[in-house]
């Protein structure tokens, strides 16, 4: 029988996104075998992280920094205020590299099922930014949900008095996407967004 302190160990890694019981019991072995060169490292950046990481003050992105490095940038766009939904759609924006403008993390989307209305959204703080003089578009990039689009809705009627553009990112068909695989909602999303060739 594996020691208690192993089962708690593996019992956290499978809390992980993308990590079940197996792939965490893999994970714990490799951390305790490489303990010196793995598992004490790791432990210390955790630590450090834990202790340093916090929100950024004006768009609540995760950094060790504040304000954080995207916001401190000079040479981002201040004229673009891309929305989303939480901090992993900021990073995977950023990863892609094709937007330089600024974000605004909302914390989650408008959800009556899990009582998750705009007062426990950081929808104030993006009304206050979108009322900024250099604000002259923003930009709704989130989920194709239904609450997603509910949240993206209710946004857009909140910006609309500001005069600001409000845009959404497109959707529909995926690059490399076959017609054949593809379900209802995103075929019909594709046809409602069809632009001419």
């Amino acid at each position: 029988m594996p020691a208690s302190e192993i089962e708690r160990m593996i019992h956290l890694l499978a809390r992980l996104p993308g990590l079940g019981p197996r792939s965490a019991r893999r994970a714990a072995l490799a951390l305790i075998v490489k303990r010196e060169s793995l598992l004490r490292p790791l432990g210390e950046a955790l630590l450090r992280a834990s202790e340093a990481i916090r929100p950024c003050s004006i768009c609540a992105n995760l950094d060790d920094r504040n304000p954080c490095g995207i916001c401190a940038e000079p040479k981002r766009e201040a004229h673009l205020l891309c929305v989303v939904e939480e901090v992993g759609d900021l990073w995977a924006i950023e990863r892609s590299g094709v937007y330089r403008g600024r974000y605004h993390v909302l914390g989650g989307t408008l959800s009556a099922l899990d009582g998750r209305g705009p007062e426990q959204l950081n929808v104030a703080g993006l009304l206050d930014r979108a009322a900024a003089v250099e604000v002259t578009e923003v930009i709704l990039a989130l989920g194709a949900t239904v609450d997603g689009q509910t949240t993206a809705h209710y946004i857009a009627e909140r910006l609309e008095p500001l005069g600001v553009t409000i845009t959404r990112l497109a959707q529909g068909l995926p690059v490399g996407g076959e017609l054949d695989y593809l379900d209802d909602g995103t075929l019909s999303a594709a046809f409602r967004q069809r632009r001419p060739a």
